[in-house]
């Protein structure tokens, strides 16, 4: 039998078989016409006005109305108090007494509408609030009140530019500045962080992968460190830096009095932090055949990020604003002094603290402008931590994302290469060699070959 006479068999008897099949399997997937219908609910007609949203918050419009009227209340009843009733004067009292007419206050109107338990809610919602108000109140009013006794100084530039080898108590603000004293502030922070952050760490590290007896004991000792004053770790570098090694007082001995106040804050809050990364993460680390080390570095510190630069703030915070370290170990000068490993070196706490000694008014004035560019100083370092370390995990940077997306678009162009290679080779169609005129079958058409290949 030819390959054609095969063929054409083949579309006789099977193609109907197959036909037939596929109708009969297409009746019984018919539905059945007994079966009764589905029945689709109709939607009701649309209401005139659309339906009022719920309030989920805790705050009522009647609430709102008792505290604003409590605290006009307590102002007035305070107002007469203070100048009619009582012979009472002073801003703390005032405000310490106006607080507690307004809880009192508050709680008698709430209790017009609700019971003993809603009353005690509200009670202790106001008193909350209210501390919280009152602190922030505080903080603006130091800010506030810095900026203004300084608006004097500030707003020279010299002020900024200049040391003050140049001026004396009676100069005007014309005259001399706090540059020295930025320099010696940045260089020694700058060296107290370059030493606390990987001792720190390391030490955070230590203390949460490694639980034991000397754990323990390691943290006991950086928890009773918190409270070191600062005179003690000023006293203790000004014993072993300064005398007994003979290093002399410069800002390097003042930068490990400052990294001695900041080591415990950051171990201490680097320790939190890593313990509460969760423990399913490193499970899947090591289960993926990771070492212990190695898990802490790719999977443990990513995590943790976020809050560690939280305690690289917190340490910060407590160094920067440091006196009385800095005035055994550093010294006091009037120049600009950029070594920080020879000679005196002055930080803006201590320049503050020489200016306010001073009882003249030009010399106050540049207290609170040092004072106040510290504050600003401070703000800026916090930006740059929140902002290096404040991404949370598997967040990129921008950098980071355009060089993912160059290394992904590599992949894609290499990937391709390697299919356009290897497709040639898999969709290559092997012929059959054509052969010889005297080996040729003159009865078999070269077309039956290509109709049995697609049978």
């Amino acid at each position: 039998m030819t390959n054609r006479q095969l063929t054409e068999t083949v579309r006789d008897e099977f193609v109907p078989q197959a036909v037939h099949l596929a109708d009969e399997l297409r009746t019984s997937r018919s539905p059945d016409p007994a079966a009764p219908a589905t029945t689709v609910p109709v939607r009701g007609p649309e209401p005139e006005r659309p339906e009022e949203r719920r309030t989920t918050g805790t705050s009522r419009r009647s609430d709102r109305f008792a505290a604003a009227g409590a605290a006009l209340a307590a102002l007035a009843c305070t107002v007469i108090v203070f100048t009619q009733l009582a012979p009472f004067d002073g801003l703390l009292g005032f405000v310490v007494f106006a607080w507690l007419s307004f809880v009192g206050i508050y709680a008698l109107l709430v209790s017009f509408d609700e019971d003993g338990p809603a009353v005690r809610d509200r009670l202790a919602a106001a008193v909350v609030h209210s501390l919280g108000f009152l602190l922030l109140l505080g903080l603006v009013v130091v800010v506030l009140f810095t900026l203004f006794r300084g608006r004097a100084a500030l707003v020279h530039l010299n002020f900024f530019v200049q040391d003050m080898r140049l001026a004396g108590p009676l100069e005007p603000l014309s005259v001399g500045g706090i540059w020295h004293a930025i320099v010696g502030t940045l260089e020694q922070i700058g060296i107290a962080l370059a030493i606390t952050v990987p001792l720190g760490v390391l030490c955070a590290v230590f203390l949460g992968e490694l639980p034991g007896a000397f754990s323990r004991f390691v943290r006991t000792i950086v928890e009773a460190m918190t409270a070191l004053p600062s005179i003690v770790a000023g006293l203790f570098i000004y014993a072993t830096v300064v005398l007994m090694i003979g290093f002399g007082k410069s800002g390097f001995a003042a930068s490990l009095a400052i990294t001695v106040m900041m080591l415990p804050i950051v171990i201490r809050a680097s320790d939190v932090v890593i313990r509460l990364v969760p423990g399913s993460l490193r499970e899947a680390s090591l289960a993926l055949g990771a070492s212990q080390w190695r898990t802490v570095w790719h999977v443990v510190l990513p995590t943790a990020r976020s809050g560690l630069a939280t305690a690289v703030i917190l340490g910060t915070a407590r160094g920067v604003g440091e006196t009385s370290p800095v005035l055994l170990t550093a010294g006091v000068n009037a120049g600009m002094n950029a070594n920080p490993f020879s000679g005196w070196q002055i930080s803006l706490p201590l320049q503050t603290f020489e200016f306010v000694k001073s009882p003249q008014p030009t010399m106050i004035a540049r207290g609170f402008g040092t004072a106040a560019t510290l504050m600003v100083l401070v703000l800026v370092l916090f930006i740059v931590a929140r902002t290096i370390g404040g991404r949370g995990p598997g967040q990129l940077t921008r950098r980071q994302a355009r060089r993912r997306v160059a290394q992904s678009e590599r992949d894609k162009r290499r990937f391709l290469e390697r299919q356009s290679a290897t497709a040639p080779l898999a969709t290559e169609e092997t012929t059959p060699p054509a052969l010889p005129d005297r080996h040729r079958d003159p009865e078999v058409d070269p077309a039956d070959h290509r109709e049995e290949r697609d049978v």
